[in-house]
Order: C-alpha cells, then structure tokens, then sequence
C-alpha cells in the first residue's frame, strides 16, 4: 500500500469512531505523524478519551492510559524500586510512562508537582529516577485529555508544559447528524477495543521520515517568520513565540502537506495548523471578548502572504 492510500486508511478508520470530526482527526494524525504530543482540551464526554484510544489503536503502539487525580504521586508515572528478599537489592517497576503512547485522562486534575514530572519525558524521551536516567520506548507520544479550567477540582497546566504539546484541539459537541448516528449506533468503547492497527512501529518511523523530507521554500519560511515576528508585535499577544513553537509550526505543517498529497509545504498548510499549534503559547492582548484562537485567526487575516 503506498504512503497516500495508507493515510486514507488511517484518517477513515478514525472517523468512523468519532463521527463528524473528520478535520480535527486530522489535525491528530498530523501531530503524531509530525512526533509532536497531544493535548485534547473540551467538556466531559463528547469523546477525548475514545479518541486518543482509537490513535493509539490505529498507529498499532503499545499504550497506558492513567487517570489523573489530585493525589496521583510522579512515582505513580515513573515507577518505583522496590527491596525484593530473594534478590537482596532494590528492583526498579517502571511505571505506565514506560509505553509508546501514554494517555494521560484529565490532566489538569492532577497537582502542579505530579505534571511537572512530565516535563522531561515530553522533551527529553528519558526519565531521571533515583538519580539515573532510563530512555523511554521510541517512539513516545503524549495524548492529554483535558477539561475546563471553570470546572471543579482542574489545575491550569503551567506555561512550560503547554508548549510542549505540539497541538491542542478541541473537538465540540456534534452536529444533529453525527449525534444522531451516535444515538443509535454501537457503544464507542467497544468499538475501538476491536480496531486493527494500520501501521507496524517501522512503517510509522518511514511516515515520520517523510514527513521531514517534506520541502520547505525560503518564500514559505519567510513567511512563517513573519507570522511569529506578528505574534512578537505585543498588537496582538502579551508575549510572542518562541523558536520552539516556530519549529513546532513548520513540523505541523510538512505533517499536514503530507496528508494532503504534497512533498512541499504550502500557504494553506501552515494556515491550517496554526490556531491549533500555537493558540495555547498565548495570551490574547485586551479584554475584547475574544478568544486566543480568534486572534490568532485575525492575526493570520492581517499578515499578507508571500
């Protein structure tokens, strides 16, 4: 199966558990393709955690799911050693951070200490425990569930570990079509328990490679350039972005031209990715009712393109 019929199977797979999402799935499938993490932000049960279920599925990884509580402890991510009597010595257990994708249920549930344990698994792949350093499996992907911070019991996750998700989105309620499919069809747990991985670890490292030999002309990278040298103006957000988050566009839009057939990254594909990449960098200057994403959209809207 060639590269495109491949990426048709993995975005239709998708779509048929979370119905009538098909541009958010996408957004998803560029992110990891992209090896970004993952921050799915939107009120309870509208389908967060089936779909980083049906990701994992599909991308055929090995994955742990935890819920996040106010007491979950870092060593209940890391792992912990243990004395065992036969052995006479201290054995490590590693804990669920130690598979391919962890999906991490309700994030900002949990204290600022245990998601400050995150921080170098995101960056780094590794984890420092007890004073030694244990690499993560590869590859190792972050998908975050995340509710509202006006909901009770949620912590806001701090600056640092926002920026390393690669993407937010958010999927919404569905259209009076899509609900009713969902009325009357099967129980979308059930379903994604029974859905095939569609790729081998080596197929989705060949993915992964592609998608950074996707081209980038000097036109199109000016043009990135002045979009965050936009977001630096302080017309449009208190702080700008960092080189990070510029890298973090250009990773999310070659993952996009992919899935759109090209081997170059056009206008459009960094139009498409933006809000999602960098919305939750910034603070919104102003108190004009409107949200980081809709200045990020007129933001776009204001700088001409090449």
């Amino acid at each position: 199966m060639d590269t495109q019929n491949k990426l048709k199977a993995l975005l239709g797979q998708l779509n048929t558990v979370i119905v009538g999402k098909a541009a958010q799935i996408q957004d998803c499938v560029a992110c990891l393709l992209a090896g970004g993490h993952l921050l799915i932000d939107d009120v309870p049960g509208v389908g967060k955690t089936t779909l980083a279920h049906a990701l994992a599925r599909t991308f055929g990884l090995q994955f742990s799911r935890v819920q996040f509580t106010s007491d979950l402890m870092p060593s209940d991510l890391s792992g912990v050693s243990i004395y065992e009597r036969g052995k006479e010595a201290f054995v490590f257990h590693p804990g669920p951070i130690f598979a391919q994708v962890l999906l991490a249920d309700e994030i900002n549930r949990a204290s600022p200490k245990t998601q400050s344990a995150l921080l170098e698994a995101m960056e780094e792949k590794q984890v420092s425990i007890e004073g030694e350093t244990r690499p993560l499996p590869q590859p190792f992907f972050v998908i975050a569930t995340q509710n509202p911070l006006d909901q009770l019991g949620t912590y806001a996750l701090p600056e640092s570990q926002m920026d390393r998700f690669l993407m937010r989105i958010s999927l919404g309620y569905p259209d009076r079509l899509a609900e009713r499919e969902l009325l009357l069809g099967n129980d979308r747990r059930s379903l994604t328990e029974r859905l095939p991985s569609l790729l081998t670890q080596a197929e989705l490292l060949q993915l992964q490679d592609k998608v950074l030999a996707v081209h980038s002309a000097p036109a199109l990278l000016d043009y990135v350039q002045d979009l965050i040298a936009a977001t630096r103006s302080g017309t449009w957000f208190l702080q700008g972005l960092s080189p990070r988050a510029g890298i973090a566009v250009i990773r999310a839009a070659k993952a996009q031209a992919l899935l759109s057939g090209r081997d170059y990254v056009a206008p459009d594909d960094v139009q498409a990715i933006l809000p999602q990449t960098i919305a939750h960098r910034l603070i919104a200057v102003g108190d004009s009712g409107r949200g980081t994403i809709e200045q990020v959209r007129a933001m776009l809207a204001a700088v001409p393109l090449p």
